[in-house]
């Protein structure tokens, strides 16, 4: 029949309403499944309630979109009466946001933290004053003891591995097995180990020395047989002569061969042995007198060299090829000229400022007497004694007499301590740049 339906659409539109409405119902149950848990989720981490999660989960299974309805309205007013924004974010009270008194940090101050100084006892003020009858002086140097040690320096004239400038040849001339030494011109060996391997220097600095004022370096070379501590310092007494002068000064004074018949030079040889030698002491009289920055004052401060006995041979040598013959203000040899007469008279013509002293016994006399003849015929003054000052240019000769012991020169040949007698005599002279800062007897000086 034209404009029936036929029944198959109906049905179809039947199935279509059933199926539309069982959607909706199944989308109703799906939103109320998730607004829940939504609202759960966004309690800043806070666990879901269990009664929400039970009720959901029932809820979802029946399919019935009433129920869900009302389990999510009472969610949603268990959420408002028990768990709002206040519950989760309570405000801060004043006993969290202030400590109590017994639970306070102690207030300090930043000069709670400067050092601690202690605390000196103040004496007792007494009622009056008393005036004194010394004068002050606005500074004064703390008293300190004279500084004698031994110091070790590479610069020394030992060890030894060079040549022999008399022969060219190697110094240590012989072995014998892994030891190795030298023959000297008697014959005699001596062995590298135990006479030509001791490097130390003798260093003394008396108490009243002062680096601000003007002084100098004497360096002394002693003779055959000799060792620092037993001869130099105790028998000699070569530290003590140079206190004793009380002129501004201090001693150097490097191990020879040790306490043997030689007179071997060393790196004294060698040609600017003795300014190395100074350099390297300059240090180590500035940490001795515990003032680094003074390394330079020694550096350039004047030199006088002192040769006893076989000591002429690094004293000769030093004026010849050591490097500072413009430094040294003067030479004394105390019964020393054994030989190198040529190298004495060539410095004493060259440096006209500095002076030159020679005390001879009957054993040097010979070589002491050609010496002077040399220099009177190059037209330089040669006196004969040593009455009067030291002062640029002098040339002093001294013969002393048979009851003068040469094993005794070092402290009795013209006068008693003689290389005090010459640094009293030089300080006496401004022009030879040394100052005299201690006083000592008159008497001790004269012959």
């Amino acid at each position: 029949m034209v404009g029936a339906v036929p029944k198959p659409r109906a049905d179809i539109r039947a199935d279509r309403t059933t199926s539309g409405a069982r959607g909706r119902a199944l989308r109703i149950a799906l939103i109320s499944a998730l607004v829940p848990l939504s609202l759960t989720l966004v309690q800043c981490g806070k666990a879901p309630n269990p009664a929400a999660l039970a009720a959901n989960s029932q809820a979802s299974v029946q399919g019935n979109a009433q129920a869900n309805v009302q389990v999510v309205a009472k969610t949603n007013q268990q959420v408002a009466s028990n768990d709002t924004f206040e519950d989760r974010f309570p405000a801060p009270q004043f006993r969290e946001r202030f400590p109590s008194a017994s639970e306070g940090f102690l207030e300090r101050q930043m000069s709670d933290f400067a050092p601690k100084r202690a605390v000196q006892p103040q004496p007792e003020q007494a009622p009056y004053k008393v005036a004194s009858l010394a004068p002050q002086i606005p500074y004064q140097r703390p008293p300190r003891e004279d500084l004698t040690t031994l110091v070790s320096m590479k610069s020394s004239a030992f060890p030894y591995f060079g040549n022999n400038p008399a022969s060219d040849a190697p110094f240590l001339n012989i072995s014998k097995g892994d030891r190795r030494g030298h023959r000297s011109y008697s014959g005699r060996v001596f062995w590298q180990d135990e006479t030509y391997n001791d490097n130390r220097v003798l260093m003394h600095v008396p108490e009243h020395f002062d680096v601000r004022k003007p002084g100098v370096i004497v360096v002394f070379f002693h003779g055959n047989g000799a060792t620092l501590e037993r001869d130099v310092r105790d028998r000699q007494l070569v530290p003590q002569q140079v206190t004793d002068s009380g002129a501004n000064a201090i001693l150097l004074a490097p191990q020879m061969a040790v306490d043997a018949a030689d007179s071997s030079a060393g790196k004294f040889w060698q040609a600017g042995g003795l300014k190395r030698f100074l350099d390297e002491s300059a240090n180590h009289l500035a940490r001795l007198t515990g003032d680094p920055n003074s390394a330079r004052a020694f550096a350039n401060m004047p030199v006088v060299i002192v040769g006893y006995s076989g000591g002429f041979l690094p004293t000769a040598w030093s004026l010849e090829v050591g490097g500072i013959s413009d430094r040294v203000r003067g030479v004394v040899l105390l019964d020393a000229v054994y030989g190198e007469m040529d190298k004495f008279a060539s410095w004493i013509e060259s440096h006209r400022s500095g002076f030159f002293v020679s005390s001879y016994t009957r054993y040097t006399a010979r070589r002491d007497r050609e010496l002077m003849s040399t220099l009177r015929q190059k037209g330089i003054t040669v006196s004969e004694d040593m009455d009067g000052p030291l002062r640029p240019g002098s040339v002093v000769f001294v013969e002393t007499g048979d009851g003068i012991t040469h094993r005794d020169y070092v402290t009795r040949a013209w006068t008693r301590d003689p290389l005090k007698d010459v640094l009293v005599k030089m300080s006496a002279t401004p022009s030879l740049a040394l100052t005299r800062v201690a006083s000592t007897n008159p008497s001790a000086s004269s012959r």
